[in-house]
């Protein structure tokens, strides 16, 4: 597949889960093609649809590895992300990739990502978890920031702070999840 190619169907409506399914195999036996799906989610977020943010998180769930190559792109450019459409899924990456790295000790990750990757990344995180989102970027971002203040001290103080603040008008899904991560904290005397 072409970026063209990838590009055109991206682009012609809608995709459904079997079409999704079809393209990450496609993509998969092309780890070249991600920096290029990725600028796909950009162009997208402009004009929010989600077509391509879907893919690459279906292709990211399959081949986590395929993200270290365009990984320094990938951490510089969340912040540039606006609509929620493109940023759940991204979010979703992220925390796949703190599992990786902080659960998984995946020496892959471990090696090759920055502490200053890491922290484009936390940065973006804590904007999605104050910011106004719904729930699922929320969720992903609290679990990022939870495994990044395991590098990053100052991570779990803040990360307790806003839980305590925003924990009352939180969704209940959101309440959950904010106790599931300050029952963690708790556990590690934060």
């Amino acid at each position: 597949m072409t970026k063209e190619e990838l590009h055109i169907r991206l682009n012609s409506g809608r995709i459904s889960k079997p079409q999704i399914n079809g393209l990450v195999q496609q993509l998969e036996k092309q780890p070249e093609m991600a920096q290029a799906l990725f600028n796909e989610v950009l162009l997208e977020d402009k004009v929010g649809t989600f077509n391509a943010s879907w893919t690459f998180d279906h292709l990211m769930r399959k081949k986590l590895i395929y993200i270290l190559p365009i990984f320094e792109d990938f951490v510089n450019r969340l912040s540039e992300l606006k609509t929620e459409s493109c940023i759940r899924p991204i979010a979703h990456v992220c925390e796949m990739v703190c599992e990786a790295y902080f659960k998984k000790k995946n020496p892959d990750f471990v090696q090759n990502i920055t502490d200053d990757q890491l922290e484009k990344m936390m940065s973006s995180c804590f904007d999605w978890l104050i910011g106004p989102m719904n729930i699922a970027p929320k969720v992903f971002s609290m679990t990022c920031l939870y495994y990044l203040g395991l590098k990053f001290d100052w991570v779990h103080p803040e990360l307790k702070l806003v839980l305590e603040d925003s924990y009352v008008t939180g969704t209940t899904g959101y309440k959950n999840r904010a106790k599931k991560t300050l029952d963690k904290l708790a556990k590690l005397g934060v």
